[in-house]
């Protein structure tokens, strides 16, 4: 049961590892400019790929189950990320961001009735503190809309999650999967239009090779194991396996493009690292399973007497 559980951990932690690949895929072999457009690239092919394999469509509630899924896991998400992006430093984007975790435990308790433990929220805390030790600059600026848009990311993303818990779909995880990935693209496809205009009418090998990789690679495959672990393990541990995104991207930053890695950078890995593990290994209990332990094993009946 406890290699069976490692194993999924490990499998769903490689989503969040590999999207940390995304700033190294973007800065080299994508168009500047254009982060919306890379996101319906990544998002929208991927989907109706997963589709045309499998060959299932949504039925029933899962037609409006699946636009809200695919707009909290995907659609939103990814716009509010881009935004936080665009207008905020990444640090600031990415620490804002580690309190997903925190809000995913809270959401968790309130729709799914798990029990919030201390753990958790030391753990919660310990990660936005190694993000920031990783990632935070002393000279960044703030911006009243990119922190706004970096805090709804988080939060649309613990939604999505908590949700992802609650609607179990009958489907197999890759059609799931294709459904929130092609709603979530096509949620986006206007936004991009709007703000970006029309798709450039020329691409480079480069280009073609970066979209292809976070099509595949960092959609199609990272998000069947990401809501494949969802289905099998508790929403909160899941939600804490993101954390290992900026770790991935600071490390390839460091072993690819040449950049600093000092030693405080190296102290907030391993923090991160550290509430990984701490909430991976809690034993999650609902606040049912709770009550009743705070019971008494004998209860003393009452004396009944017949006159």
């Amino acid at each position: 049961m406890l290699r069976n559980r490692l194993a999924l951990v490990l499998l769903t932690a490689l989503a969040p590892a590999v999207w940390g690949t995304t700033y190294l895929a973007t800065t080299e072999l994508l168009p500047p400019g254009r982060p919306l457009l890379a996101a319906v690239i990544r998002c929208l092919p991927a989907g109706l790929l997963l589709v045309a394999l499998t060959r299932r469509l949504p039925q029933g509630s899962w037609w409006w189950r699946s636009l809200i899924l695919g707009a909290l896991n995907i659609g939103a998400f990814q716009a509010l990320l881009f935004i936080a992006a665009y207008r905020l430093p990444g640090g600031i984007a990415a620490t804002v961001g580690a309190v997903q975790p925190l809000v995913t435990a809270g959401l968790s308790a309130l729709i799914l009735g798990d029990r919030l433990t201390l753990r958790t929220v030391l753990s919660g805390i310990a990660g936005v503190a190694g993000v920031s030790l990783l990632v935070l600059r002393a000279n960044a600026e703030l911006d009243a809309i990119g922190l706004l848009a970096a805090l709804g990311g988080a939060v649309v993303m613990a939604a999505g999650i908590v949700l992802s818990k609650r609607w179990v779909s009958p489907a197999p995880m890759l059609a799931t999967t294709g459904w929130q990935l092609t709603a979530g693209g096509l949620l986006l496809v206007p936004v991009t239009l709007l703000t970006e205009g029309a798709p450039p009418s020329h691409y480079t090998l480069a280009n073609v090779l970066g979209y292809t990789y976070l099509c595949l690679i960092g959609a199609a495959v990272t998000y069947a194991l990401w809501f494949r672990g969802l289905r099998e393990l508790p929403p909160t541990s899941v939600s804490f396996l993101s954390l290992l995104s900026p770790v991935v991207a600071t490390l390839i930053g460091w072993l690819a493009l040449g950049q600093d890695l000092s030693p405080l950078q190296a102290l907030g890995a391993l923090v991160v690292l550290g509430s990984l593990i701490a909430a991976q290994t809690q034993r999650p209990r609902t606040t049912a399973e709770s009550a009743t332990e705070a019971e008494p094993a004998d209860t003393p009946q009452p004396i009944r007497t017949t006159v």
